[in-house]
Protein backbone atom coordinates (compact mmCIF):
# COMPACT_ATOMS: atom_id res chain seq x y z
CA UNK A 1 0.00 0.00 0.00
CA UNK A 2 1.17 3.52 -0.74
CA UNK A 3 2.11 5.95 2.01
CA UNK A 4 -1.17 7.59 3.06
CA UNK A 5 0.78 10.36 4.79
CA UNK A 6 2.28 11.67 1.55
CA UNK A 7 1.24 15.22 0.72
CA UNK A 8 0.26 15.92 -2.87
CA UNK A 9 -0.85 19.04 -4.62
CA UNK A 10 -4.60 19.36 -5.05
CA UNK A 11 -5.89 21.49 -7.90
CA UNK A 12 -9.53 22.60 -7.80
CA UNK A 13 -11.26 23.02 -11.13
CA UNK A 14 -14.76 23.66 -12.47
CA UNK A 15 -16.52 22.36 -15.54
CA UNK A 16 -19.65 24.05 -16.86
CA UNK A 17 -21.33 27.30 -15.94
CA UNK A 18 -24.27 28.56 -13.90
CA UNK A 19 -26.50 25.83 -12.51
CA UNK A 20 -24.46 23.25 -14.44
CA UNK A 21 -21.14 24.18 -12.81
CA UNK A 22 -19.47 21.16 -11.23
CA UNK A 23 -16.45 21.53 -8.94
CA UNK A 24 -13.81 18.81 -8.86
CA UNK A 25 -10.35 18.27 -7.40
CA UNK A 26 -7.30 16.69 -8.98
CA UNK A 27 -4.94 15.09 -6.45
CA UNK A 28 -1.49 14.78 -7.98
CA UNK A 29 -0.37 15.22 -11.57
CA UNK A 30 -2.69 14.05 -14.35
CA UNK A 31 0.36 13.74 -16.60
CA UNK A 32 1.40 10.66 -14.62
CA UNK A 33 -1.74 8.75 -15.63
CA UNK A 34 -1.03 5.79 -17.91
CA UNK A 35 -3.10 3.20 -19.71
CA UNK A 36 -1.97 0.62 -17.14
CA UNK A 37 -2.61 2.91 -14.16
CA UNK A 38 -5.13 5.56 -15.17
CA UNK A 39 -6.54 8.34 -13.04
CA UNK A 40 -8.82 7.09 -10.27
CA UNK A 41 -12.15 8.90 -9.88
CA UNK A 42 -13.70 8.55 -6.39
CA UNK A 43 -17.21 9.84 -5.77
CA UNK A 44 -20.50 9.51 -3.96
CA UNK A 45 -23.87 11.26 -3.87
CA UNK A 46 -24.86 13.27 -1.99
CA UNK A 47 -21.48 12.91 -0.23
CA UNK A 48 -19.11 15.52 -1.62
CA UNK A 49 -15.36 15.46 -2.21
CA UNK A 50 -14.46 15.86 1.47
CA UNK A 51 -15.75 12.36 2.16
CA UNK A 52 -13.12 10.84 -0.13
CA UNK A 53 -10.00 12.67 1.04
CA UNK A 54 -8.85 9.79 3.26
CA UNK A 55 -9.33 7.19 0.55
CA UNK A 56 -7.62 9.40 -2.04
CA UNK A 57 -4.52 9.68 0.16
CA UNK A 58 -4.00 5.90 -0.09
CA UNK A 59 -3.47 6.12 -3.87
CA UNK A 60 -0.39 8.31 -4.16
CA UNK A 61 0.90 6.17 -7.04
CA UNK A 62 -1.64 7.61 -9.47
CA UNK A 63 -3.63 10.83 -9.92
CA UNK A 64 -6.95 10.81 -8.07
CA UNK A 65 -10.03 12.87 -8.88
CA UNK A 66 -12.80 13.72 -6.41
CA UNK A 67 -15.80 15.94 -6.97
CA UNK A 68 -18.89 17.56 -5.50
CA UNK A 69 -22.01 16.07 -7.09
CA UNK A 70 -24.70 18.35 -8.46
CA UNK A 71 -26.48 20.23 -5.69
CA UNK A 72 -23.83 19.49 -3.03
CA UNK A 73 -20.62 20.92 -1.64
CA UNK A 74 -19.26 23.87 -3.60
CA UNK A 75 -21.79 23.61 -6.42
CA UNK A 76 -24.89 25.77 -6.94
CA UNK A 77 -27.91 24.72 -4.90
CA UNK A 78 -31.64 25.06 -5.36
CA UNK A 79 -34.74 23.06 -4.51
CA UNK A 80 -35.34 21.18 -7.76
CA UNK A 81 -35.17 17.41 -8.02
CA UNK A 82 -32.00 15.89 -9.47
CA UNK A 83 -32.17 12.97 -11.90
CA UNK A 84 -29.64 10.16 -12.21
CA UNK A 85 -28.94 10.91 -15.90
CA UNK A 86 -27.97 14.47 -14.87
CA UNK A 87 -25.37 13.05 -12.49
CA UNK A 88 -24.11 10.67 -15.19
CA UNK A 89 -23.71 13.57 -17.60
CA UNK A 90 -21.85 15.56 -14.94
CA UNK A 91 -19.45 12.65 -14.41
CA UNK A 92 -18.94 12.40 -18.17
CA UNK A 93 -18.19 16.13 -18.40
CA UNK A 94 -15.60 15.90 -15.62
CA UNK A 95 -13.90 12.89 -17.20
CA UNK A 96 -13.86 14.60 -20.59
CA UNK A 97 -12.37 17.74 -19.04
CA UNK A 98 -9.53 15.70 -17.52
CA UNK A 99 -8.28 14.88 -20.99
CA UNK A 100 -6.59 11.63 -19.96
CA UNK A 101 -8.93 9.08 -21.50
CA UNK A 102 -10.75 6.37 -19.56
CA UNK A 103 -10.50 6.41 -15.78
CA UNK A 104 -10.88 3.80 -13.10
CA UNK A 105 -13.97 4.74 -11.10
CA UNK A 106 -15.21 4.01 -7.59
CA UNK A 107 -18.76 5.16 -6.88
CA UNK A 108 -20.35 4.65 -3.48
CA UNK A 109 -24.00 4.85 -2.43
CA UNK A 110 -25.82 7.29 -4.71
CA UNK A 111 -22.50 7.68 -6.51
CA UNK A 112 -22.66 3.97 -7.28
CA UNK A 113 -26.08 4.43 -8.87
CA UNK A 114 -24.72 7.31 -10.93
CA UNK A 115 -21.77 5.15 -11.98
CA UNK A 116 -24.18 2.48 -13.24
CA UNK A 117 -25.83 5.17 -15.36
CA UNK A 118 -22.48 6.48 -16.59
CA UNK A 119 -21.42 3.01 -17.74
CA UNK A 120 -24.68 2.66 -19.67
CA UNK A 121 -24.40 6.08 -21.32
CA UNK A 122 -20.63 6.39 -21.78
CA UNK A 123 -18.88 3.01 -21.37
CA UNK A 124 -15.76 4.44 -23.00
CA UNK A 125 -15.25 6.76 -20.00
CA UNK A 126 -14.46 3.97 -17.54
CA UNK A 127 -11.85 1.23 -17.67
CA UNK A 128 -12.74 -0.51 -14.38
CA UNK A 129 -15.87 0.42 -12.43
CA UNK A 130 -16.31 -0.45 -8.76
CA UNK A 131 -19.91 0.17 -7.67
CA UNK A 132 -20.18 0.15 -3.88
CA UNK A 133 -23.61 -0.46 -2.29
CA UNK A 134 -25.83 1.32 -4.83
CA UNK A 135 -29.26 1.79 -3.16
CA UNK A 136 -31.45 0.81 -6.10
CA UNK A 137 -34.74 -0.88 -5.23
CA UNK A 138 -35.51 -2.32 -8.65
CA UNK A 139 -34.42 -5.92 -8.04
CA UNK A 140 -35.31 -6.26 -4.35
CA UNK A 141 -38.17 -8.50 -3.22
CA UNK A 142 -39.54 -5.58 -1.18
CA UNK A 143 -39.11 -3.07 -4.02
CA UNK A 144 -42.58 -1.57 -3.66
CA UNK A 145 -42.22 -1.19 0.10
CA UNK A 146 -38.83 0.51 -0.27
CA UNK A 147 -40.25 2.94 -2.82
CA UNK A 148 -43.19 3.65 -0.49
CA UNK A 149 -40.78 4.47 2.34
CA UNK A 150 -38.83 6.74 0.00
CA UNK A 151 -42.03 8.51 -1.07
CA UNK A 152 -42.97 9.02 2.57
CA UNK A 153 -39.58 10.60 3.30
CA UNK A 154 -39.98 12.88 0.29
CA UNK A 155 -43.43 14.01 1.47
CA UNK A 156 -42.07 14.65 4.95
CA UNK A 157 -39.23 16.72 3.51
CA UNK A 158 -41.66 18.78 1.45
CA UNK A 159 -44.13 19.28 4.30
CA UNK A 160 -41.89 19.51 7.38
CA UNK A 161 -38.31 20.10 6.26
CA UNK A 162 -34.91 18.54 6.92
CA UNK A 163 -35.12 17.36 10.54
CA UNK A 164 -38.20 15.11 10.40
CA UNK A 165 -37.21 13.75 6.98
CA UNK A 166 -33.64 12.98 8.07
CA UNK A 167 -34.93 11.21 11.17
CA UNK A 168 -36.98 8.92 8.95
CA UNK A 169 -33.96 8.40 6.68
CA UNK A 170 -31.70 7.43 9.59
CA UNK A 171 -34.33 5.05 10.94
CA UNK A 172 -34.61 3.41 7.54
CA UNK A 173 -30.88 3.01 6.86
CA UNK A 174 -30.54 1.29 10.24
CA UNK A 175 -33.11 -1.33 9.22
CA UNK A 176 -31.40 -4.72 8.86
CA UNK A 177 -33.58 -6.75 6.53
CA UNK A 178 -36.60 -6.36 4.27
CA UNK A 179 -39.14 -3.67 5.04
CA UNK A 180 -41.67 -5.30 7.38
CA UNK A 181 -45.41 -5.11 6.88
CA UNK A 182 -46.84 -2.02 8.53
CA UNK A 183 -43.50 -0.21 8.64
CA UNK A 184 -45.07 3.13 7.78
CA UNK A 185 -47.89 2.65 10.29
CA UNK A 186 -45.61 3.22 13.27
CA UNK A 187 -44.98 6.59 14.89
CA UNK A 188 -42.59 8.95 13.15
CA UNK A 189 -39.15 9.10 14.81
CA UNK A 190 -38.36 12.17 16.91
CA UNK A 191 -35.68 14.28 15.16
CA UNK A 192 -34.38 15.44 18.54
CA UNK A 193 -33.35 11.88 19.39
CA UNK A 194 -30.87 12.06 16.51
CA UNK A 195 -29.70 15.56 17.34
CA UNK A 196 -31.60 16.98 14.36
CA UNK A 197 -33.57 20.24 14.23
CA UNK A 198 -37.26 20.01 15.00
CA UNK A 199 -38.17 23.41 13.55
CA UNK A 200 -38.65 23.90 9.82
CA UNK A 201 -36.31 26.59 8.51
CA UNK A 202 -38.15 26.65 5.19
CA UNK A 203 -35.20 25.52 3.07
CA UNK A 204 -35.60 22.64 0.65
CA UNK A 205 -32.07 22.42 -0.73
CA UNK A 206 -30.79 19.28 1.03
CA UNK A 207 -29.17 17.22 -1.76
CA UNK A 208 -30.12 13.93 -0.11
CA UNK A 209 -33.80 14.53 -0.64
CA UNK A 210 -33.35 16.34 -3.94
CA UNK A 211 -31.94 13.01 -5.19
CA UNK A 212 -35.07 11.17 -4.08
CA UNK A 213 -36.89 9.32 -5.45
CA UNK A 214 -34.68 9.20 -8.55
CA UNK A 215 -31.71 7.41 -6.98
CA UNK A 216 -33.76 4.70 -5.25
CA UNK A 217 -36.11 4.22 -8.20
CA UNK A 218 -33.37 4.05 -10.85
CA UNK A 219 -33.70 1.10 -13.23
CA UNK A 220 -30.24 -0.12 -14.29
CA UNK A 221 -29.60 -0.99 -17.93
CA UNK A 222 -28.69 -4.63 -17.39
CA UNK A 223 -27.44 -5.43 -20.94
CA UNK A 224 -25.18 -2.36 -20.87
CA UNK A 225 -23.74 -3.41 -17.52
CA UNK A 226 -23.22 -6.98 -18.69
CA UNK A 227 -21.32 -5.61 -21.69
CA UNK A 228 -18.76 -4.11 -19.32
CA UNK A 229 -17.75 -7.68 -18.48
CA UNK A 230 -15.23 -8.34 -15.74
CA UNK A 231 -14.37 -4.64 -15.69
CA UNK A 232 -17.49 -4.12 -13.56
CA UNK A 233 -17.37 -4.88 -9.83
CA UNK A 234 -20.40 -4.67 -7.57
CA UNK A 235 -19.29 -4.35 -3.94
CA UNK A 236 -20.98 -4.80 -0.56
CA UNK A 237 -19.59 -4.26 2.92
CA UNK A 238 -18.64 -7.24 5.08
CA UNK A 239 -20.34 -5.58 8.05
CA UNK A 240 -23.34 -4.13 6.20
CA UNK A 241 -25.57 -7.10 6.90
CA UNK A 242 -28.99 -6.90 5.28
CA UNK A 243 -29.23 -3.13 5.12
CA UNK A 244 -30.90 -1.89 1.97
CA UNK A 245 -27.83 -0.71 0.00
CA UNK A 246 -25.98 -3.98 0.67
CA UNK A 247 -29.04 -6.01 -0.32
CA UNK A 248 -29.35 -3.87 -3.44
CA UNK A 249 -25.71 -4.46 -4.36
CA UNK A 250 -26.13 -8.22 -4.16
CA UNK A 251 -29.40 -8.04 -6.12
CA UNK A 252 -27.84 -5.96 -8.91
CA UNK A 253 -24.89 -8.34 -9.11
CA UNK A 254 -27.21 -11.34 -9.34
CA UNK A 255 -29.23 -9.82 -12.18
CA UNK A 256 -26.04 -9.02 -14.09
CA UNK A 257 -24.84 -12.57 -13.49
CA UNK A 258 -21.82 -11.94 -11.28
CA UNK A 259 -20.96 -12.42 -7.63
CA UNK A 260 -20.94 -9.36 -5.39
CA UNK A 261 -17.43 -8.56 -4.15
CA UNK A 262 -16.97 -8.18 -0.40
CA UNK A 263 -15.25 -5.06 0.88
CA UNK A 264 -14.19 -4.38 4.46
CA UNK A 265 -16.41 -2.56 6.94
CA UNK A 266 -19.75 -1.01 6.06
CA UNK A 267 -21.50 1.56 3.86
CA UNK A 268 -19.11 4.34 4.86
CA UNK A 269 -16.12 2.20 5.71
CA UNK A 270 -13.74 4.15 3.46
CA UNK A 271 -13.85 7.25 5.65
CA UNK A 272 -13.78 8.10 9.34
CA UNK A 273 -17.24 8.39 10.87
CA UNK A 274 -17.54 9.61 14.47
CA UNK A 275 -19.49 7.01 16.40
CA UNK A 276 -19.36 4.41 13.63
CA UNK A 277 -16.74 1.72 12.93
CA UNK A 278 -14.77 2.09 9.73
CA UNK A 279 -11.60 0.76 8.12
CA UNK A 280 -10.20 3.23 5.57
CA UNK A 281 -6.84 1.49 5.28
CA UNK A 282 -8.36 -1.96 4.79
CA UNK A 283 -10.90 -0.53 2.39
CA UNK A 284 -8.19 1.12 0.30
CA UNK A 285 -6.16 -2.08 0.22
CA UNK A 286 -9.19 -4.01 -1.02
CA UNK A 287 -9.96 -1.42 -3.69
CA UNK A 288 -6.35 -1.50 -4.86
CA UNK A 289 -6.35 -5.29 -5.13
CA UNK A 290 -9.64 -5.33 -7.04
CA UNK A 291 -8.35 -2.76 -9.53
CA UNK A 292 -5.06 -4.64 -9.96
CA UNK A 293 -6.84 -7.96 -10.48
CA UNK A 294 -8.89 -6.59 -13.36
CA UNK A 295 -6.28 -4.39 -14.98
Amino acid sequence: MSDSSAVRTVATRTVGEGDDAITYDVHGDLATATAERPALFLFGAPMDATGFEILAAHFADRPVVTYDPRGAGRNPVDSSDIAVPQHADDLHRVISALGVGAVDAFGSSGGGVNLLALIAAHPEDVRIAVVHEPPVAEFLPDRDAVLAVTADMKRTFADEGDGPALAKFIQFVMLDGVVPDGYLDGPAPDPALFGLPTADDGSRTDPLFRNMPATIAYQPDVPALQAHGDRLVIAAGAESGETMPARAARAVAAVIGIEATEFPSNHGGFTEQPGFPSDPAGFAERLRSVLDERA
